[in-house]
């Protein structure tokens, strides 16, 4: 695969009674400033409430490479980006996040794939 697609995943918690205030704050911040990115291919922010009054978050970003993702993220592509409000949501603050290139691309998201009688 010459150039494939990255990955790149972040998690944290945040309370679960703060659900929908982050999910409009995140779309207001985090994603507003992915999509305005060249390269940036697209996110996804998921909730997975854990039973005890928290919520685990993960956003997944995809890329089309490492330099667009320093554009979004500065020189340290390994270092967490955080904004101004995220103390008020965040239960933690990890300082890195993950990046994993992808082999298989099977999500027909968004148009991204042709459908299966069009291949044929």
């Amino acid at each position: 695969m010459a150039n494939p697609i990255i990955l790149r995943r972040w998690s944290s918690r945040i309370r679960t009674t703060d659900r929908e205030a982050y999910a409009a704050y995140i779309e207001d911040t985090g994603v507003a400033d992915y999509l305005a990115v060249p390269g940036n291919l697209g996110c996804e922010m998921l909730m997975r409430d854990l039973g005890d009054g928290v919520t685990e978050v993960t956003t997944l970003s995809w890329w089309q490479s490492m330099d667009a993702i320093r554009d979004f993220a500065g020189d340290d592509v390994g270092r967490a980006r955080y904004y101004p409000e995220d103390d008020r949501f965040l239960l933690e603050k990890p300082e890195t996040v993950e990046h994993y290139d992808v082999v298989v691309d099977a999500l027909a998201l968004a148009g991204r794939r042709s459908s299966p009688s069009a291949a044929e």
